[in-house]
């Protein structure tokens, strides 16, 4: 299915509208000036595969209207390149004029501006869709902090319902430009943990919604209690009927399993949550969700601040990378890793909330293109295991 083991990074594409205000971190960490430095960057590394995206609020002008501009430039580039592009389509946010998830003609829409990228950029295999759907529906729906800002089950089940229809949509139609694409869906593992006395119901209750974004890319029937939860925050049975069927893009798809210190979270007796850190860690929460799915992975996301370069970030790497070993050994295909993204980020510390312009020192790379540490760390780590689980002339012949 995969040209050998993928080592990878990513150009972060984030989009989401908080308030009036849109948050556009190619600007934040001036990719679209430095493009070709962050692609010379990525193969300097010795990397397979770069995860990137068209700015999707200035490409996707209206329904049918494009403007190929940048990506014309930027893929044409990528093309030459000895990469695979995993392409990112829908990364937090949409165009001013489709205004957010709750809008219920998202799903159809983006389809056909999919088809239209596939048309434009046949050479493309690797897809993800719709970026992190679970994440991006609870900011979104449940949370409040980014586009439509609502706090409401309703709100998050909304949201959740137009993001997987969408992204199945989008496979659909991939798969009639290129029928062997193949979809590396990057979403967060989760897992939520009892804190005290009183606060099993909540977490249980957690621990079942949070699959639920792939329960219903993947055609999974649901279990009694979410299927209540879902009719009764807004989605219909007939809704709920075409996500439980699953799709012919299930066999073209690849569980992009995205993990950060701060996805495993303590819940309250009063159902609040905290981040916990990483109690069980990568290989154990990953585990849970191939045992339910049964789908080869790939390690999508990962990173560390490394505010005081005291090696955190490289013993982070380390811990990933030994967690991501334990899985392969015990029989779990997992088929690339990733260090999520290629430079410094900005302002993820407050989750894009605030304009701070605080930069978050998360890349392999800082804002002035200079190597980080843990860039170096992971550049030797890719050379190194690639001589193993890179079979010869795979790359080129892919």
């Amino acid at each position: 299915m995969m040209p050998g083991f993928l080592f990878a990074t990513g150009v972060e594409n984030s989009i989401p509208m908080v308030g009036s205000r849109r948050v556009d971190q190619m600007a934040a960490s001036n990719h679209y000036a430095r493009w070709r430095d962050d692609f010379d960057a990525t193969e300097e590394l010795g990397l397979q595969a770069l995860r990137y995206g068209v700015p999707l609020h200035t490409a996707w002008r209206g329904h049918g209207r494009c403007d190929w501009s940048f990506a014309d430039e930027t893929f044409g580039d990528l093309s030459r390149r000895n990469l695979h592009v995993i392409a990112d389509l829908c990364h937090f946010g949409l165009p001013d004029w489709l205004g957010d998830f709750q809008n219920p003609d998202f799903p159809e829409l983006f389809a056909h501006y999919a088809r239209a990228f596939a048309q434009r950029f046949p050479w493309v295999r690797f897809y993800t869709p719709v970026n992190e759907m679970f994440i991006c529906a609870r900011f979104s729906g449940h949370f409040g902090w980014w586009n439509e800002r609502l706090k409401t089950d309703r709100g998050f089940v909304t949201a959740l319902k137009h993001l997987v229809r969408a992204n199945r949509l989008a496979m659909d139609a991939i798969l009639d430009v290129r029928p062997d694409a193949l979809f590396i869906q990057s979403e967060s593992m989760e897992q939520f943990h009892p804190e005290e006395d009183g606060a099993h119901s909540h977490a249980e209750h957690l621990n079942r919604i949070r699959f639920l974004s792939l329960d219903l890319n993947y055609g999974r029937p649901v279990c009694d209690d979410m299927r209540a939860y879902l009719l009764e925050s807004g989605m219909t049975r007939a809704e709920l009927g075409f996500f439980e069927r699953p799709g012919p893009a299930r066999r073209h798809c690849i569980m992009g399993a995205d993990y950060y210190v701060t996805n495993e979270h303590h819940v309250r007796a009063d159902g609040m949550t905290g981040a916990s850190g990483d109690l069980h860690g990568y290989a154990a929460v990953t585990r849970q969700y191939h045992d339910r799915y049964g789908l080869p992975i790939m390690h999508t996301e990962t990173n560390l601040n490394d505010w005081h370069g005291n090696g955190a970030a490289i013993a982070w790497l380390h811990k990933q990378w030994t967690d991501l070993l334990h899985l392969r050994e015990t029989g779990v295909p997992v088929l690339g890793f990733t260090w999520y993204s290629i430079t410094d980020q900005v302002d993820w510390d407050t989750a894009l909330r605030e304009a701070n312009g605080r930069v978050n020192p998360l890349g392999l790379y800082d804002l002035d293109r200079n190597i980080r540490p843990v860039g170096r760390a992971f550049q030797r780590l890719a050379r190194d295991w690639s001589r193993i689980l890179m079979p010869a002339g795979a790359l080129q012949a892919a």
